[in-house]
């Protein structure tokens, strides 16, 4: 019978019925996670809200400092009030003190002032803030905030949903392909979680500090809220799927659409690649450097794990033939079908 807690054996056969059944239910337990992470996300919106922002509020921190853009303005006029509201306050005590030519009936009335000027002066921020986007609609910060929690959700409910979609595939692979789909699998939710961690740390301030910055003494920037969630969006999921080449690589190589060999006399031309992905994504010279080391890196470790194994399966191969005084046999255990085999759908154990 099918079932969405475990994958399917290969040796099992299921009906066309059954198949559907199982794909519902596989459906159905990742729609339910979904829910049930996206309603934690919902919950905790303000601090997935504030992780975003922060990379904005960090550039933008920056422009007020130097009095840029209208909060910048604010900050200056905040300043200009608090050194006056300083310099006041220095006045009326040097009035309040007895000698300083006022009668003691208006030294008396000046104490009062200066506790409410002390108290009026605490409540303005010294500090300068970042700027926060900012919504033009009445359900804009709704709307935006449901999107936000969504796609957190999909990021956290990666793992399994990839689980229930690797279930549902792996009946059809045979116990070779299996032993080499799974660890591929288990790598991706790895990777794209290094991916988006990297878009955030790295691409994602550089991007903001180059938009934010580009023509600034031009323009009054105000950063509409959907518009830079779908931007910051846009670049973590960009980021996160650059970050699968080694699974590419090491699938190709896999299926031997690829050798190691031919990866290693291709270095140069990675190194290009990986500066003209680099290049692509906004940012100055320096951001350009710290994007293209850790992707030509992962093409260097997506060769390194090829080599293993492919080393590793050479081994196995001649433990078998060596065990029997021959050649290996052709079984299901050690023989991997070819890219036509596989495109031609033939049984290898018919093909002899």
């Amino acid at each position: 019978m099918a079932t969405a807690i475990r994958p399917i054996g290969h040796e099992e056969r299921l009906s066309l019925v059954e198949h559907l059944d199982e794909l519902r239910t596989r459906l159905i337990i990742s729609g339910i996670v979904l829910a049930i992470v996206f309603g934690v996300c919902l919950w905790q919106n303000h601090h997935l809200l504030h992780v975003l922002n922060k990379p904005l509020q960090t550039q933008t921190r920056k422009q007020v400092a130097k009095g840029q853009g209208t909060v910048g303005q604010a900050v200056l006029a905040q300043q200009s009030v608090l050194k006056l509201a300083g310099d006041t306050r220095t006045a009326l005590e040097q009035l309040q003190r007895p000698g300083s030519g006022l009668s003691p009936a208006a030294r008396a009335q000046l104490p009062p002032l200066i506790a409410a000027m002390k108290a009026d002066v605490a409540k303005i921020p010294r500090n300068p803030v970042g700027d926060n986007p900012v919504t033009l609609g009445v359900g804009e910060p709704f709307t935006t905030t449901l999107t936000v929690s969504l796609l957190f959700a999909l990021v956290f409910s990666l793992p399994l949903i990839l689980y229930e979609l690797y279930g549902f595939v792996v009946p059809a692979l045979n116990p070779v392909e299996k032993r080499a789909a799974k660890p591929l699998l288990m790598a991706v939710p790895f990777l794209f979680a290094a991916g988006v961690l990297f878009g955030y740390f790295i691409v994602l301030p550089a991007a903001v500090r180059f938009f934010v910055n580009f023509n600034a003494s031009e323009f009054n920037v105000l950063v509409q809220a959907s518009q830079f969630y779908r931007f910051a969006a846009t670049v973590l999921l960009a980021m996160g799927l650059v970050f699968q080449v080694p699974v590419a690589i090491l699938g190709a190589t896999r299926v031997g659409l690829v050798t190691v060999t031919q990866l290693r006399h291709s270095r140069r031309y990675a190194i290009v690649a990986c500066a003209a992905v680099a290049a692509f994504l906004p940012g100055d010279a320096i951001t350009l450097v710290l994007e293209t080391i850790p992707l030509y890196l992962l093409f260097e470790a997506s060769i390194l794990v090829a080599a293993l194994v492919e080393r590793r399966a050479a081994r196995r191969e001649h433990s078998v033939g060596g065990s029997t005084g021959g050649p290996a046999p052709y079984t299901e255990q050690t023989a991997e079908p070819s890219v036509q085999q596989i495109i031609d759908h033939v049984d290898p154990d018919h093909t002899n």
